[in-house]
């Protein structure tokens, strides 16, 4: 253990975590670089399964592709929000041929992660819809493969031989939101930079279901994609606008349904207690900032600044609590 510390710095210390009621101590930590995409490092995808769960009206869940997948279905076909990992798409198929005889007819994609969007192109090819690249159509418009502007400029600027370009949504909104129709059902796309600067949820509106992408996470911390755009204070803003549209039944549970990017089915409930656990380690780390502590000191608190929230969300070694307080430090400090 580091004891070198002279008292100006203690006071410091103290001032900056008085606030969360910490005692203080320091212990050596290692930073680590963020990893993109919180799954198993080498899942075996021979081994995983997919499970369907009905959400509400018609809408149902996909669990075990990757990230959860969504899927309505009705007389047009299947609308599918994000396609998992690339190597699940035989099992995802299957699944949705299981819900309906249609094809799929449209994908809308909520962020950037393999575990999102590595199925695009074998859906794609097994659906009823455009995909002849950006721009480019080869018949009138059927259905499509749906992303935020954002979203496309970010897989083209990755390149290629990084994300094929199957994977790339050749129908793209540069606005707050997009409004479609699927299934005698509206359908609004959200443009919400959050985790990368091209996340999108999606809003049922008949169903009451939201599809959160990462911005929602029952699993882990949410990821806050740095190089791509993403930050602590768009996905608080993100978590706010859901709980502006969520409407619960009794007492804050049940009502309007969110589907987070991993994890189980949620409502409005669910939704508050993630929204003020991210803005209450927010809060604590612009704390620490205005008191002139440095990244290293923070995460050398002891008890960390997460540290009543890491039994349940801090158990993914490629995005853990100490990524998720260094990602956030460095957005804030941007801003001062």
């Amino acid at each position: 253990m580091n004891t070198t510390r002279n008292s100006t710095h203690g006071v410091r210390l103290i001032a900056a975590l008085a606030i969360t009621g910490l005692s203080i101590a320091v212990h050596a930590q290692q930073i680590t670089t963020p990893r993109q995409i919180p799954f198993p490092e080498n899942p075996d995808f021979d081994e995983l399964e997919i499970e369907t769960l009905h959400v509400q009206g018609s809408v149902y869940l996909l669990a075990g592709a990757g990230a959860n997948i969504a899927v309505q279905i009705g007389h047009e076909g299947a609308l599918v929000v994000d396609t998992g990992y690339a190597e699940m798409s035989a099992k995802v198929l299957a699944a949705i041929g299981e819900l309906t005889p249609n094809p799929i007819w449209t994908i809308i994609n909520t962020t950037l992660a393999d575990d999102h969007t590595g199925g695009n192109g074998n859906l794609v090819a097994a659906g009823s819809m455009n995909q002849a690249g950006p721009g480019l159509r080869e018949r009138p418009l059927e259905g499509d493969l749906i992303g935020h502007a954002d979203l496309l400029l970010l897989m083209t600027q990755i390149g290629e031989d990084t994300i094929s370009t199957d994977r790339w949504p050749p129908s793209t909104f540069s606005v707050d939101s997009k409004d479609m129709h699927s299934n005698g059902e509206a359908v609004i796309v959200l443009h919400q930079p959050a985790t990368t600067s091209g996340d999108s949820m999606v809003w049922f509106r008949k169903s009451d279901v939201i599809v959160a992408g990462e911005v929602f996470n029952q699993t882990s911390f949410p990821y806050i994609d740095l190089e791509h755009g993403g930050h602590i204070n768009g996905i608080i803003e993100a978590l706010n606008d859901m709980l502006d549209i969520m409407v619960p039944e009794h007492l804050q549970e049940g009502g309007t349904m969110a589907i987070p990017s991993h994890g189980r089915i949620s409502d409005e409930h669910d939704v508050l207690e993630y929204r003020d656990m991210v803005t209450i380690i927010r809060d604590r780390v612009q704390n620490a900032i205005d008191n002139g502590l440095s990244l290293r000191e923070v995460l050398n608190a002891s008890p960390s600044l997460t540290y009543e929230y890491e039994p349940r969300f801090d158990r993914d070694p490629q995005w853990t609590a100490e990524m998720f307080v260094a990602a956030i430090y460095q957005n804030l400090s941007a801003e001062n």
